[in-house]
């Protein structure tokens, strides 16, 4: 349902890319199952309490209030008080709350780019840096994304990017220090410098 520190808040896509892939979004958005989450082939279950529910509904409404087009969804699903149904919004300028605020729910919002310079500074222009996902195939703006974005972790071409070998941790609001990995043990261990005249 969306509720998870890792999912991606904000999505720019390439302008020439947009329609296509504002569509096919859709589609798959339009097509998940929302249902108990203990049911099989449920793809979406409820958000934790009703407060998470009025912020979605706050956002979705915010943003399409500032010119965002709604795509898919955009409602309370019919599963419940706690059920938000699947979103697509479109078109959404970064002054939407949404594009400021973590969402924690089943909402995408998504904005066309033009320029990588362009792109790289939306991305930036926030408080948090936990992470940020890079879809190309080109290997030079890899690694220049990679670099130009700052968040703690960038996952390229992937959105799998936990796991016990990971240090797992952000920058600006999203924290410091990092959990996970040898720099996630040495969090918990104190340096220590031991200088020793040999003569």
């Amino acid at each position: 349902s969306g509720q998870d520190c890792l999912a991606a808040n904000r999505i720019y896509v390439q302008r020439p890319l947009y329609a296509r892939f504002c569509a096919a979004f859709a589609e798959r958005i339009a097509a998940l199952k929302v249902g108990n989450g203990l049911e099989d082939r449920v793809e979406i279950g409820p958000l934790m309490h009703a407060r998470a529910v009025a912020k979605v509904e706050e956002q979705v409404e915010d943003a399409l209030a500032r010119g965002a087009r709604l795509v898919t969804g955009g409602a309370r699903h019919a599963a419940g008080p706690l059920f938000y149904g699947p979103t697509l919004i479109a078109d959404v300028p970064d002054d939407a709350l949404i594009m400021r605020e973590e969402t924690f729910g089943p909402v995408a919002a998504v904005a066309p780019f033009d320029t990588e310079e362009e792109v790289i500074a939306r991305a930036n222009a926030t408080e948090y840096g936990l992470v940020a996902y890079v879809v190309t195939e080109n290997g030079a703006r890899q690694l220049r994304l990679g670099r130009a974005l700052d968040y703690g972790m960038v996952a390229i071409n992937r959105v799998k990017i936990t796991g016990a070998p990971i240090p797992f941790g952000g920058v600006k609001q999203s924290g410091l220090g990092r959990e996970g990995s040898r720099h996630g043990l040495e969090a918990f261990t104190d340096l220590k410098y031991l200088c020793l005249d040999a003569a």
